[in-house]
């Protein structure tokens, strides 16, 4: 997420109430999680496990709890909660607008586009021409659309990221200040849920199209050309790269890469990043030949028993 402006370390020091190391006029141009992070984002780090890794990453800030050697050509921000203070970046620069109409007036809406009725159109929305948007249909704030898109009746598009930190007397919600990206001849159906980005966009790419009752995680970039079967659940920050075909009930965990052309056959738990160009099956995930084989020979077990007998 990109400032409308850039800032100095002080600037968002002060805002944070925090103390810095750095240049107190280092430029500080937007905010974004380590895996889309810039030169000139703030990223926030509050565990030692992964200090290294935020302070080595290409964002030029880092919100940390602890006060470290800073790295060259590098500013710090000290916290002693870092996951509040990224929270309170996000409400100061990307702060919830209410609506009180069902068509924001912010809204821009391509020619020959359909809106049916019931459906809620957000702030500050793009949805580009020729698009039809069935009844019952909610996008929220910012969401970009683009051409010759269809979603069906019941469809989400930008609810908040599922992503929490555990505290002593509950959980905190990390706020989602990012968008929702739907690229031209998009079909989206009935029912489904796709998460905006906590920071960046999630994504889905040119002429993929997506069955009923399927949810994309925050986050998340889908290719173009992609074809997602109902009922499948994609965990936040999945890369799924063109022309995946994935069959229904299938489950990814977080944060893997599902190869260009790569099929995924119906409820497959998809639990690590495959190659692009096969098959696969089964939880856990393997090439769906060997599986089918794994499968075929434990049919076999009784009557191996039996002649062991």
């Amino acid at each position: 997420m990109k400032f409308p402006k850039i800032h100095s370390l002080q600037e968002i020091a002060n805002l944070l109430e925090c103390e810095f190391i750095g240049d107190q006029n280092f430029p500080v141009s937007g905010m974004n999680e380590i895996h889309v992070v810039e030169p000139g984002d703030i990223v926030f780090v509050d565990h030692p496990k992964y200090y290294e890794k935020a302070l080595q990453s290409a964002a030029t800030i880092v919100l940390i709890n602890k006060k470290v050697d800073c790295p060259e050509g590098k500013a710090l921000l000290i916290s002693d909660d870092p996951f509040r203070d990224f929270n309170t970046l996000t409400r100061h620069f990307k702060p919830f607008q209410f609506a009180n109409v069902a068509v924001s007036a912010s809204a821009v809406i391509g020619e020959g586009t359909v809106i049916q009725p019931n459906s809620f159109i957000g702030n500050h929305v793009k949805i580009g021409k020729n698009c039809l948007i069935h009844s019952n249909v909610s996008i929220y704030d910012h969401t970009v659309i683009g051409d010759n898109v269809i979603i069906h009746a019941g469809t989400i598009l930008g609810a908040d990221a599922f992503y929490y930190k555990k505290r002593p007397d509950g959980f905190d919600q990390l706020i989602s200040g990012g968008r929702v990206v739907i690229k031209d001849n998009v079909g989206i159906g009935a029912l489904c849920t796709i998460d905006k980005g906590v920071t960046g966009d999630t994504t889905i790419g040119e002429g993929t199209k997506i069955d009923n009752q399927v949810h994309v995680g925050h986050d998340s970039v889908i290719g173009k050309k992609c074809l997602i079967a109902s009922q499948t659940g994609i965990a936040g920050c999945v890369v799924i790269e063109d022309e995946v075909t994935i069959w229904g009930q299938v489950g990814t965990t977080s944060g893997i890469t599902i190869g260009a052309k790569a099929v995924i056959m119906g409820q497959t738990g998809v639990t690590k990043s495959v190659e692009g160009g096969k098959s696969y099956f089964g939880t856990p995930i393997e090439e769906s030949r060997e599986k089918l084989k794994q499968l075929a020979n434990i049919k076999k077990i009784p009557e191996i028993l039996n002649k062991l007998k």
